[in-house]
């Protein structure tokens, strides 16, 4: 569990083969019949218990639909997390350097029984995308090579040796996982992306903690679309009266960026630290070892993203923001700053790091289970309050913002009208391309974002949709509670991110008498 922070007694590999899966379905079997004859004593016995609850359904509900069988995505995907899980373990001493040769020399059994899965799921008819298996190999070709930064960081060591000897296995198997995919396994794939309406419906429990009206979400997406680009439209005549979109993005990204990696860095570290110190002991009570987010250039990644990951439970390892490069050698800062405060501080670096400073007063599941549109909606709304603090004074950093809300609403009606196949306002009909135009005219996306984006959406149904509504949820539930007498919004946040993980189907009524 090293990704997600958790300590305890370290294991080389996971089993992803059909027995591997099948063995954790069981599990969940027993524990939610287990569950099911217990009375919880207190109110957060109770919480817990329904998280519990609600995630093991869900999950159970993916094992049941064959899922394990077609795990293949090209973002964010196996083959990601198995390289984050090397790169995430501790270091320091020559046991812990043990462990990262290891799970390096793991790599190789791990993929392999992640290719037995697949290949039973060819057996069964439960294929994956064809773009997907591609996207993948790629990723696993270039990450051939990935870990020799490394491996030369610890130096001659007594186990350098072992180290890498460890690390070419992984990067072999890296080379041969692509090789699988892309001849092995794509040609068989399914051509069509969108996984239908009882895929979406189980991967959408699974993400929202709820179930989803996907005519109601599909609407209001549209909506919501068009009124962030009014605004938008409003603060370009503020920045430079009768431009365009693009004029003004132009004008911006020569005016408002840093040139060279060590510079983008330095900003980015700038960012997180300044809204630290701001929002401490104002708006939010920050943990002391929460004061410190480590900004990690993401070397290598394609992502279009940058990406988070918690401090490890016993809070020796800070949380780090990641923040893929894609070649680039000038950074447009003017986007990114609402991405500071989404990535770090208010935004997951409170909630998820919070979960992991939170000691006894969480469970341990409610600290690897999350439910991603509580995730990424409360991270959705930090740059809203960011917005409302007055941090994008600065009116080009204002629409950065707005841009990334747009980009968020057009995941909405992209996820939800490519796999469920719905029409466009115009009648036409989703493809690969009218997604990639739609995010670069609709969404302003920026352009070495727009593909990555996109096959991420297709190979990862209903994540994308986690943001707008998770927001929307958060904004619903922070209304509610407001209308109490005496609300007091640095009380309401402080309690909303010591909550742990609910589902939207139950964070109004958790958070309506708070504050």
């Amino acid at each position: 569990m090293g990704v997600r922070g958790v300590t305890g007694e370290f294991a080389a590999a996971t089993d992803y083969s059909p027995d591997g899966h099948a063995a954790r379905a069981d599990l969940i079997r027993r524990t939610l019949a287990e569950l099911a004859g217990l009375s919880p004593a207190s109110e957060a016995d109770r919480h817990a218990a329904a998280h519990l609850r609600e995630r093991l359904e869900a999950q159970l509900a993916w094992h049941d639909s064959g899922e394990p069988l077609r795990m293949l995505r090209g973002q964010f995907g196996l083959i990601n997390v198995i390289r984050d899980s090397v790169d995430l373990l501790p270091r320091g001493d020559d046991d812990r350097w043990r462990d990262v040769a290891a799970r390096l020399a793991a790599v190789p059994e791990m993929l392999a029984s992640w290719r037995t899965s697949l290949d039973l799921g060819l057996e069964k008819g439960l294929v994956a995308a064809r773009r997907q298996a591609l996207e993948a190999a790629d990723q696993a070709e270039r990450f051939a090579g990935v870990h020799d930064a490394l491996v030369t960081s610890y130096g001659d060591g007594p186990l350098a040796g072992e180290l890498a000897e460890a690390a070419a296995v992984a990067h072999a198997a890296y080379a041969a996982t692509a090789g699988y995919l892309r001849t092995d396994y794509a040609p068989r794939a399914a051509e069509r992306d969108g996984v239908g309406a009882e895929r979406y419906a189980v991967a959408a429990r699974q993400i929202l903690g709820a179930d989803l009206d996907p005519a109601e979400a599909y609407a209001w997406g549209w909506a919501e679309l068009d009124r962030i680009e009014a605004e938008m439209a409003a603060e370009i005549e503020r920045i430079r009266p009768g431009a365009s979109w693009a004029e003004v993005a132009a004008y911006l990204d020569g005016t408002h960026c840093v040139t060279g990696v060590d510079a983008y860095r330095g900003w980015l570290q700038d960012q997180h630290d300044r809204a630290i110190s701001t929002l401490h002991g104002t708006h939010f009570d920050i943990a002391e070892p929460l004061r410190e987010v480590e900004v990690v250039i993401a070397a290598g990644s394609t992502a279009g993203s940058p990406y988070y990951t918690p401090p490890t439970e016993d809070l020796s390892r800070p949380g780090r923001t990641w923040w893929p490069v894609a070649g680039r050698e000038r950074f447009a800062i003017w986007r990114e700053l609402t991405t500071v405060f989404h990535e770090g501080v208010p935004g997951h670096h409170l909630q998820i790091g919070g979960m992991m400073a939170a000691g006894d007063t969480l469970s341990r599941f409610a600290k690897t289970s999350r439910v991603s549109a509580h995730s990424e909606g409360w991270a959705l709304y930090a740059e809203r309050l960011g917005d409302e603090l007055g941090w994008f004074s600065d009116p080009g950093t204002r629409l950065g913002m707005l841009a990334a809300s747009a980009l968020r609403a057009a995941r909405v009606v992209i996820d939800i009208g490519v796999h469920l196949d719905l029409p466009l306002p115009d009648g036409s009909r989703w493809t690969f391309d009218k997604a990639c135009e739609v995010l670069r005219e609709r969404g302003h996306a920026a352009a070495h974002r727009i593909r990555p984006e996109v096959a991420r959406y297709f190979g990862w149904p209903a994540q994308a949709i986690s943001y707008k509504l998770g927001e929307r949820a958060w904004l619903t539930a922070r209304q509610a509670a407001s209308r109490r007498p005496g609300f007091d919004l640095r009380r309401w946040h402080t309690t909303a991110v010591g909550l742990g993980p609910i589902g939207l189907d139950g964070l109004v009524d958790a958070l309506k008498d708070v504050g």
